[in-house]
């Protein structure tokens, strides 16, 4: 399935109805695949940017499980999203490589320079900040990856530039 996602773009925002049209297009491409609830998970979550907790009774239903099932499956793995995510995301790497190259220097002057946390969007949309355990990027620790796209070596100073640009993008404030 294709993603409507793509970098510089917001969730796809949709009413009610379309919400749900949408949640039941993917339930119906994919009830016959086997082990169908990633499938669905992921199809749900590349068609608006993450799965919405009207999914759940939806897939639980679909596929004759119960909704803690489904809940479980989905924030088992930390690459749902249960809400929408900023205009742009960045995953920070947090593997040893990374953490001994100063990725936990970075992770706080996220914090304390731009108000990022992880598990968060900033308060103007534009980013959200995500943890990831190893990018493949060692030798040019630390990394992160920026709406899908690795960079390394990445100082404070870098960052500050990327993400003052990517919110000039999303058309918020540095």
């Amino acid at each position: 399935m294709e993603s409507r996602l793509q970098a510089n773009t917001s969730p796809t925002v949709l009413g009610t109805q379309d919400l749900l049209a949408t949640i039941d297009s993917v339930i119906a491409a994919n009830r016959s695949v086997a082990g169908a609830l990633l499938p669905m998970l992921h199809g749900i979550q590349d068609l608006l940017g993450y799965v919405p907790s009207t999914a759940v009774p939806r897939l639980a239903d679909a596929l004759n499980l119960s909704q803690a099932e489904v809940h479980g499956v989905l924030s088992f793995y930390h690459d749902f999203r249960t809400v929408p995510p900023g205009r742009h995301i960045l995953r920070l790497c947090r593997a040893e490589a990374c953490q001994a190259m100063g990725c936990d220097a970075l992770e706080t002057h996220l914090q304390k320079r731009h108000g990022l946390t992880f598990h968060e969007t900033s308060t103007d949309g534009a980013v959200t900040l995500e943890p990831v355990y190893c990018l493949g990027n060692c030798a040019c620790a630390p990394s992160l990856l920026v709406d899908g796209e690795v960079r390394g070596r990445v100082t404070s100073e870098k960052l500050d530039r990327w993400i003052q640009e990517l919110r000039a993008n999303a058309g918020g404030n540095p």
